[in-house]
Parts: C-alpha cells; sequence; structure tokens
C-alpha cells in the first residue's frame, strides 16, 4: 500500500515538473521573439550620405556602411555625464556585407531641458529645507556646465566664435522657414529636429502660402543658459555629445500673406522683440562635426 502510494506520488511530481519546464520552455521563446522585434535600425550608405543633393553630414568617410540606431535609449548617469545606450541587432544583409561601422550622428533627446525658475527670497533659500534643496539643485546644474565647458574648451572651443556661429544658424534657420527651404535646413539641424521642422512648414504653407521675416542686426542679446555632456560608449568617455542651450533676444520684423497676396497677419514696417531659447549639440569625436540645431524650448 506504501509503496504504490508513494509511486503516485513521484508520477504526478515529474507530471508537474514536465509541465512547468514547458511552460518555461514556451514564455522563453516569446520573450526572445518580442527582444528581436525591438531594435529598428535604418541602413544608409556613406556615399549617398555625401551627395550634396541628400544633406549628408561629412563625419565619416570611406565605403564602410554606416548604421543610424532608432531604437530606445536608455540613459546611463556618470555623474557629470550622460550616457545613452542602443540595443540594436543589424539585419541579415549588413551582417553578410562585412565592413560595417555602427554610428551614432545624434543622440536624438535633449539631456535635462532647462526650465526656467522662480526666484526665492534669500531667507527661505537658506533657512528653509525646500531652500537648501533648491540650491543644492542650483550648484549641481551649474557644476555640470562648468564642467561640460570646460571639457568643450579642451576641443578649442572659443565663446565669441561660437556666439557668432549660433546667430548665424539662427538666422538661417528662420529665413529657411520662412522661405520653405527644406533642402538648406537638413546641414543645420538634427535628424529629429529636421522632421519636426518640415512638418512645420507644410502647416505654415496650408495657412500661409508666403511670409516675410527680417532679423534686425546686430542682435539684441546672447547667452547661455546651459551645457550638457552625453555619452554614447560606456568604455570610452571621451565620445560624447554636448548641448548648449542659448538664449536669443532679437528685433525681427514678420509679416504673413495669404493665396493672394493679401497680408493676413504682422507688419514688415514695425520691429517686435522676440526671445528664443534653441538647443545646439556638436559631437566631440565625430572628424569635422559641425553644430547644429538639436531642439527648441517654449518660451
Amino acid at each position: 500500500m506504501a509503496l504504490g502510494r508513494l509511486q503516485t506520488l513521484r508520477n504526478i511530481y515529474r507530471t508537474v515538473e514536465i509541465r512547468d519546464f514547458s511552460t518555461l520552455l514556451a514564455s522563453s521563446r516569446s520573450n526572445s521573439k518580442s527582444i528581436s522585434n525591438v531594435p529598428h535600425i535604418t541602413l544608409r550608405c556613406i556615399s549617398s550620405c555625401m551627395h550634396k543633393d541628400h544633406g549628408g553630414i561629412p563625419w565619416t568617410s570611406g565605403d564602410k556602411i554606416m548604421l543610424r540606431s532608432t531604437t530606445t535609449q536608455e540613459p546611463i548617469s556618470y555623474g557629470y555625464m550622460r550616457s545613452v545606450t542602443t540595443k540594436a541587432k543589424a539585419p541579415a544583409q549588413a551582417r553578410q556585407m562585412g565592413a560595417v561601422k555602427v554610428s551614432m550622428l545624434s543622440p536624438g533627446i535633449i539631456y535635462e531641458p532647462y526650465v526656467p525658475r522662480e526666484k526665492i527670497p534669500f531667507w527661505k533659500r537658506y533657512f528653509t529645507r525646500n531652500g537648501w534643496k533648491r540650491t543644492k539643485e542650483d550648484l549641481t546644474s551649474e557644476l555640470k556646465s562648468a564642467y561640460a565647458i570646460a571639457k568643450l574648451r579642451k576641443a578649442g572651443y572659443s565663446k565669441q566664435k561660437f556666439y557668432t556661429e549660433a546667430v548665424s544658424i539662427y538666422k538661417e534657420i528662420n529665413t529657411q522657414m520662412a522661405n520653405g527651404g527644406k533642402g538648406t535646413l537638413r546641414k543645420l539641424v538634427t535628424e529629429h529636429m529636421y522632421s519636426a521642422l518640415k512638418n512645420e512648414i507644410k502647416q505654415r504653407e496650408s495657412v500661409w502660402p508666403t511670409v516675410y521675416w527680417e532679423l534686425i542686426e546686430p542682435i539684441v542679446k546672447v547667452r547661455t543658459l546651459r551645457a550638457r555632456l552625453i555619452g554614447v560608449d560606456r568604455n570610452d568617455l571621451s565620445k560624447v555629445f554636448i548641448q548648449l542651450t542659448l538664449e536669443f533676444l532679437a528685433k525681427q520684423k514678420f509679416e504673413a500673406y495669404d493665396g493672394k497676396g493679401a497680408v493676413v497677419s504682422g507688419d514688415r514696417n514695425k520691429e517686435v522683440l522676440v526671445r528664443d531659447i534653441w538647443v545646439f549639440e556638436k559631437s566631440l569625436f565625430h572628424p569635422g562635426a559641425y553644430w547644429r540645431l538639436c531642439g527648441r524650448i517654449k518660451v
């Protein structure tokens, strides 16, 4: 009797083990399928990118293939620098061709976007818990900016030269936005920003087919609000992008016309003081990299 019961219990236990293992195997297979379907990689040839009509970015050269990952990015903090990694698997065709080079043209994000902060009284800043917390956050932000600028200076950064270039980019982008010059915009902005500006031009042209825009120079004011570093390689901290957030205060003229050429908005004879906050980005490890607009912050 006892031996029969023991044998029955053993058979039940083996059945449960088999079912658990088959369930675990099925779930692992489904998980592996879902993971393999996550990355999406766009394959672009360097030769086509370098063609003028395509507005390629001359950061790499040669006949190697460049992979631009569009997968979800995972931020990893390294104190004063943020690391962005991407999990991506090259397509079968690219793996068979060999000589494959993975390159990130832009992180595609604005790291710690600038947010204007209200001033707090002296007594509240230094004699309350919230005040001390705010002081610590402000100090940390300033240290991050100082660290990023120090690293940028090692690469030959000049504040005055950069401001001149930034104002030039600011003027050119606004001019091309008014004229609908999508081709020229490609070289002045990042890939993500280019897509956003194209949609803006399309929406604007559907309402105002023609607009007039003019920047009154010299510009009233330019200042740096924030500087941040974004790392892309855990094993090489020199591979970073830098983002500088600038505030522009400028006098502008604007006038919009309908399809018949009648004025529907603005006045080209009046100067308007406009405040814009733009984020510029540059790679510190791609040869020949230059400043591009990667985002705008609403004022």
